[in-house]
Parts: structure tokens; C-alpha cells; sequence
């Protein structure tokens, strides 16, 4: 396989994964933010505790796009938020920009995947280009969010269903669970910034927990969660769940696992290939055994995020070993 072939198929992956966690974050935090009267009109950037506990900066944050956002848009006005995370195509990372992008990719290995792929990805795009910010608040915002997981879960379902168990398909799964993992330790270090911002203390932050819950809801947790936990609802157990739980596919610990299975299926005949695709698999196990050393007492004295950080970065630092191993030095872009 081409560098650049494994390159476009694993960012293909994460492209997909990233435009259905960007819509399952925004569609549960719309409608928490429409129960809030409190936080319905935009918050003016410098207002110290009041922009930081905004629920919107808060999906802003959860994504790490705080700096680039606060560049372009004055205040974490609902129409500016939603704008910028789904159709803004200056923004890289929105939804829009993460499906062109795959599209494009994908656009270079039609060859190489099953034509339902292309279709599903190509109607999405059509789909998704034709709507107007202002489409978001005069129609239904949830579902239009509604139809975008669907679209993703259609790609996901082709891909499950008819792709070979092959290297192109272990590219797109390694892509896809990175950012997953990621994705989920970034909204967790949002929740630590908005409990530190606020003053609270970790055990008694009734705004985190709220946050928390919500973040549940998202990765479509909340009722396996309760099923776990039952009447043991609290901030440390929410942590706990979605970082350590083994069974939850949304969890840090079931996609860096994942992640490990699909890159040992990997297979190159190159010796030099198969010799840094070794370095890959032992990164991996690293961040793993690094996660394996954790406990639920380690979760919940983590109260300033130092843990949750320490695994973002080991992600991302997987990320980058990917990029020098497998792709051309200098082309992953996040």
C-alpha cells in the first residue's frame, strides 16, 4: 500500500468520527442550552467565570478550538457556535469541512473501496452543502444533527458490512478509534477547565456534574451507565465510566484497545515497514499500560486534570508517530 493511500484512509476514518462526535455534542448541548435561560444570550469573551462556564464556549473548549473561535466571533452566541462547528468551511474541523475532506480523500481510492462508500459519503456531502446556518434555527437543530449521525452511521455500516478485513479497512478503524479516544479525553479536560474557571471544588461542582451528564448523553452512554452504577450518579463514577469502563465503545479504554487490534492486523510485506509498524504497535501498548495503571481512587483524585492531559497528549503523540511512520513526514494535518 502507498503511503499516501494509508494516509487518506486513515483520515478518512477520522474525519467521520469527528463529524458525528461534533453532532452528538452540539444536538445534546442545544437543547441543554435552550433549558437554560441563564446562558441563552451570547456571553461577551473577557467576562472571566461567565465565558468560561458558557455552555457553548464549553462545546467550543470540548473540541480545542477556543483560540481559533475567539479570532473570528466576538462572543459565544448560539448562532455564531453552531455556524462555526457545522457549516463554516473557514474552519477546518467543522462538519462540513471534516465530510469534504473525506470526500476527498476518498475521492483518490474509489478504486480501492466498496462504491457504496463513495455513495454514502458523496450524498452526505451534497446534503450537508446545500443547508444554510440559518436552516439550523428556523428548522428542527436536533433533527438536522438527527441526520447527520444517521449519515455517519451509514458510512460505518458499509464499512462494517461489506469492506475486506484487509489494510485499507484497518486504516479507516485505526483512524476512526484514535479520534474517538481523543475526542472523548478532550471533552472530560473541557469539564476539569470549567470547574477549575468556576472555583468550585471537583466533588461539590454542580456545573461540571450537569456538564458531565450531558457529556453522557452525547456519547450515548447515560443508560448504560445508570445500568453500571445504578444509584451511584456522581462526578468521579462519570469519569470513571467513560475513561476505564472495558465493554463501552465510546470509552478511552475500549477505543485505545480497539485501536491496538486493528494496528497488529496491519500487514506489510516491506521489512523496513514491518519494522517501524512494530515501533507503532509498542507506542500503542505504552499508552495502554499507561491507562492500565489507573484505578478509580487515581480517576477521582485527579481533580486538576493532570491525568486526562497526560492521555490527550500520549494520543496525539500517537497520532504524530503514525504520521512519521506510515505517511509522509510533514502532510497528516489534524
Amino acid at each position: 500500500m502507498l503511503n499516501r493511500n494509508a494516509e487518506a484512509l486513515f483520515w478518512i476514518g477520522r474525519y467521520m468520527e469527528r463529524a458525528e462526535n461534533h453532532a452528538r455534542l452540539i444536538d445534546v448541548h442545544y437543547h441543554l442550552q435552550a433549558e437554560d435561560g441563564a446562558d441563552a444570550e451570547a456571553v461577551v469573551l473577557g467576562q472571566g467565570t461567565a465565558a468560561a462556564t458558557c455552555k457553548w464556549s464549553r462545546i467550543v473548549d470540548a473540541l480545542g478550538s477556543r483560540e481559533s473561535f475567539v479570532q473570528q466571533y466576538g462572543s459565544y452566541s448560539e448562532q455564531d457556535v453552531l455556524r462555526y462547528m457545522t457549516l463554516d468551511r473557514d474552519h477546518s474541523n467543522s462538519i462540513v469541512s471534516c465530510v469534504s475532506h473525506a470526500r476527498g480523500n476518498l475521492r483518490t481510492l474509489r478504486e480501492k473501496v466498496p462504491s457504496e462508500m463513495w455513495d454514502a459519503v458523496n450524498g452526505f456531502y451534497l446534503w450537508l452543502r446545500e443547508k444554510q446556518p440559518e436552516d439550523l434555527i428556523s428548522e428542527s437543530p436536533h433533527l438536522f444533527f438527527g441526520k447527520i449521525k444517521e449519515w455517519t452511521a451509514l458510512f460505518q455500516g458499509i464499512s462494517q458490512s461489506v469492506m475486506p478485513r484487509e489494510n485499507e479497512w484497518h486504516f479507516i478503524e485505526c483512524g476512526r478509534y484514535l479520534e474517538r479516544a481523543e475526542n472523548t479525553l478532550r471533552i472530560i479536560k473541557a469539564a476539569y477547565n470549567t470547574v477549575i474557571a468556576s472555583g468550585e471544588s471537583w466533588s461539590n461542582a454542580t456545573g461540571a456534574y450537569s456538564y458531565l451528564q450531558a457529556m453522557l448523553r452525547s456519547l450515548s452512554g447515560y443508560q448504560v451507565f445508570r445500568r453500571y452504577y445504578a444509584d451511584g450518579m456522581s462526578v468521579e463514577s462519570i469519569v470513571d465510566f467513560v475513561i476505564l469502563n472495558e465493554v463501552f465503545p465510546r470509552s478511552v479504554h475500549f477505543a485505545l484497545h480497539t485501536l491496538d487490534e486493528h494496528m497488529r492486523d496491519i500487514r506489510f510485506q516491506d521489512m523496513q515497514l514491518r519494522s517501524a509498524h512494530d515501533k507503532v504497535i509498542r507506542q500503542v501498548s505504552k499508552v495502554k499500560a499507561d491507562l492500565a495503571c489507573l484505578d478509580r481512587d487515581d480517576v477521582a483524585l485527579d481533580r486538576d486534570g493532570a491525568i486526562v492531559g497526560h492521555l490527550l497528549e500520549a494520543c496525539q503523540t500517537l497520532g504524530g508517530t503514525f504520521a512519521k511512520t506510515f505517511f509522509r513526514m510533514g502532510e497528516a494535518s489534524a
